[in-house]
């Protein structure tokens, strides 16, 4: 296959009811032509595909869905898709609640029928008929997929509530019908009406709760899918207003935004300034200052002032875009672990069909005169009582909520392995340039010789001609209005020079002022000398005569990366920083930063070399990086992290990106990646308990020693909640600090 012609999309599946069929939707997904990969999140309700668009179509894959008896959304974009599925959702919903509340008045009736009334000749025909309702009314939905499962030689969760609902009302009619066929064997026969209807209450609440409770679980991916406007203020040629949908915005549009309204595509400011909150992009809770020249990003909100600003990147091609797609493509992808539990809920169902016939079976051989009514009813029981939903949602709701939880915090994670692999980090490494530093040299010292201002205009004249980024620092540090020079010449590799009034002025290293030489006094040298020492690149200015100023430049140590780096090492994680400057630049820079091992010299090459060497002591490494020499090393990394500022290789490479290049960061994702695996391991271990204590029990192993039979009612009252615990508990990460 050509990889140009591989396509990752995300399709919301319908008419998944447990685990047993998101695996069963994952398996005919992946078995069609062109294929490359499919994975199907019970969670979210979701399918991930990765196929050749030569060889399969949306709709080919959609029929296959349907073929096997569920359904594939296809159409739309991510903002359409998400508000279809809301739609049916709410669609599902509200007659799921009706089919409740009916299904619970009638049960409460039956009970209370069933408690005042207990020997009355009409007691039976009566509960008969409300469990009629309850059973084939309320519940009919199980039976009808049930059937279908059938049809298509399978079984879910609904195959094992239609058999014991179904089981439980047949044998209680068959007893009130033909009580004699009983009597005559001296056996008392009894009707089981009240456990139909409890048994379909329960699992009808339990299904309420747990849709309700899984709509949660994607919150953040909602939240950010509506960051963005309906409509936009478009200025047209004319400079007139105009209300346009975000849908007929082009690049090269001029988009006017006022106070409170969100921004709806990527682009540069230019006209105006404001603040703008970027919160929901980077984490980061105080606005940011927008002026001319400044990029803005789509879904941030404009908070004090108006601003004219130019489209750049619309539709797909915005930030908040990629951060949906890629926030989708995680939550849709699926930890290690999850592959043991897919395999486990993919035969789940069929052994506990098994499990209920060999209860039946040991009961009507071993259980005497009531072997027959108790086999029956703890093989309902057992059918009743298993739960592969919670086994299913145990893994995939715990990082839907992680990876929303991260993203809404500015930390984007590509995939579940990633989300699961941070935790067992022991070793950072962290690039120097654009990740612990600010990745652009600044003027850190100034020192003028003379006090003629106009010669600060001349400068910025100069250094405003040059395109070298140490001119650009320092055109910025100067405050002044620039005067236009003449004759402006680049020196390569030194410097430039210009004319004034017909005076030649330069501008470069300490080996043009040499070259052209210009006189140094003691106090000068002895403060490039110290200047030198500190690692900083010192330049001069300078007329033919005299030094006129001294410039030292450094690429400064970004707010937070000290303290980001102490957090670190306090959680006993070492840090490397690796830099391809010199060994007097990294020594500095290393104190300074508080990091005790550091390479200099580095290039690319030697970045993966070294990250390979401590993979092969046993180290978990993270390679934090921001350029296009980092990418290597980021790929053979066991973790990748991308600061979000840098270049796109690199962000492309990385399994994880700091969106606002806070390197405070790493320890927030670190921790949350333990919270995360914490409560998958939390949820999965409940799960397994449940059904491995419940379905025992169920099966009546506790008789023989305590004389205890588990009731059906109580069964499906603990399997409804078993799948709401997990769900629940997975909520709870979105409130852990």
């Amino acid at each position: 296959m050509m990889k140009k012609n591989i396509v990752k999309k995300n399709f919301p599946v319908m008419n998944l009811h447990c685990a047993g069929c998101a695996a069963r939707s994952e398996s005919i997904l992946s078995a069609q032509k062109g294929v490359v990969s499919a994975s199907v999140n019970f969670a979210s309700a979701s399918a991930m595909v990765e196929y050749n668009a030569f060889e399969v179509s949306p709709r080919d894959l959609q029929k296959a869905v349907q073929d096997g008896g569920y359904d594939l959304l296809i159409t739309g974009d991510d903002e359409d898709k998400a508000h279809r599925v809301e739609q049916l959702r709410a669609a599902y919903l509200v007659p799921l609640k009706r089919k409740l509340i009916g299904a619970a008045v009638l049960f409460v009736l039956m009970m209370s029928i069933g408690m005042i009334a207990p020997n009355e000749r009409w007691t039976s025909w009566v509960l008969w008929l409300l469990a009629t309702l309850v059973v084939f009314v309320m519940g009919r939905d199980f039976f009808v997929d049930a059937w279908k499962q059938l049809l298509l030689r399978t079984a879910n969760m609904n195959t094992l509530v239609a058999l014991s609902t179904g089981i439980a009302y047949l044998f209680s009619l068959f007893n009130m019908i033909w009580p004699s066929f009983w009597t005559s064997q001296g056996v008392v026969p009894h009707v089981y009406f009240e456990a139909t209807g409890g048994i379909i209450t329960f699992i009808l609440l339990g299904r309420w709760l747990e849709d309700k409770a899984k709509a949660n679980t994607s919150a953040a991916l909602k939240d950010l899918i509506g960051l963005q406007p309906k409509v936009v203020t478009c200025i047209d040629v004319a400079g007139h207003p105009q209300i346009i949908p975000i849908g007929e915005i082009v690049v090269d549009n001029l988009i006017r935004v006022k106070p409170g309204e969100k921004i709806a595509v990527d682009g540069s400011v230019v006209d105006g300034t404001s603040y703008v909150d970027e919160s929901m992009l980077s984490g980061e809770s105080t606005p940011v200052v927008k002026k001319v020249n400044d990029k803005v990003f789509a879904g941030t909100i404009n908070q004090t002032g108006s601003f004219s600003f130019r489209a750049e990147k619309v539709g797909s091609d915005t930030v908040l875009a990629h951060i949906i797609k890629m926030v989708q493509e995680a939550e849709g992808s699926k930890a290690p672990i999850q592959k043991l539990v897919d395999r486990i809920a993919a035969v789940f169902v069929p052994t506990v069909m098994a499990l209920a016939l060999l209860t039946f079976v040991i009961w009507f051989v071993f259980g005497g005169q009531i072997g027959f009514t108790q086999g029956l009813l703890s093989a309902i029981t057992v059918l009743v009582i298993a739960c592969p939903c919670a086994l299913g949602l145990a893994t995939p709701t715990a990082i839907m909520v992680g990876i929303g939880k991260g993203a809404s915090r500015g930390i984007l994670i590509k995939d579940a392995y990633s989300l699961e692999v941070a935790k067992k980090v022991n070793v950072v490494i962290l690039d120097k340039t654009g990740t612990i530093t600010e990745g652009k040299p600044s003027v850190t010292d100034v020192r003028w010789y003379t006090d003629d201002d106009k010669l600060k205009g001349i400068l910025k004249g100069m250094e405003r001609l040059s395109e070298h980024p140490l001119a650009e620092a320092v055109a910025r540090e100067l405050r002044v209005e620039s005067l236009l020079v003449d004759r402006f010449e680049s020196i390569t590799g030194k410097g430039v020079k210009a004319q004034y009034n017909g005076l030649t002025y330069y501008v470069g290293s300490l080996s043009l002022l040499d070259e052209i030489k210009v006189p140094l006094s003691t106090e000068q040298q002895t403060e490039i000398g110290r200047l030198n020492e500190q690692a900083k690149t010192v330049i001069g200015f300078a007329d033919a005569n005299q030094l006129l100023a001294i410039f030292a430049l450094a690429d400064r140590i970004k707010e937070g990366s000290k303290e980001a780096i102490e957090s670190l090492l306090r959680n006993h994680i070492d840090v490397y920083m690796l830099t391809g400057d010199g060994e007097t630049v990294a020594r500095t820079m290393a104190q300074s930063a508080g990091i005790e091992h550091y390479k200099s010299n580095f290039l690319p090459v030697d970045k993966v070399t070294f990250v390979k060497q401590l993979q092969s002591e046993a180290k978990v490494v993270a390679m934090v990086g921001d350029g296009i020499n980092d990418s290597a090393a980021l790929a053979q990394a066991d973790l990748s992290i991308a600061m979000g500022r840098g270049s796109d290789i690199a962000i492309d490479t990385a399994q994880m990106t700091i969106i606002s290049s806070d390197l405070r960061k790493i320890s927030e994702a670190i921790k949350l990646s333990q919270q995360t695996v914490r409560t998958i391991h939390q949820n999965l271990f409940w799960a397994f308990i449940y059904n491995i204590i419940g379905i025992p029990i169920a099966a009546g192993a506790l008789y023989p020693t305590f004389g205890f039979l588990l009731n059906p009612m109580i069964a499906s009252a603990a399997m409804a909640m078993s799948s709401v615990s997990v769900v629940t508990n997975s909520l709870r990460l979105r409130y852990k600090k």
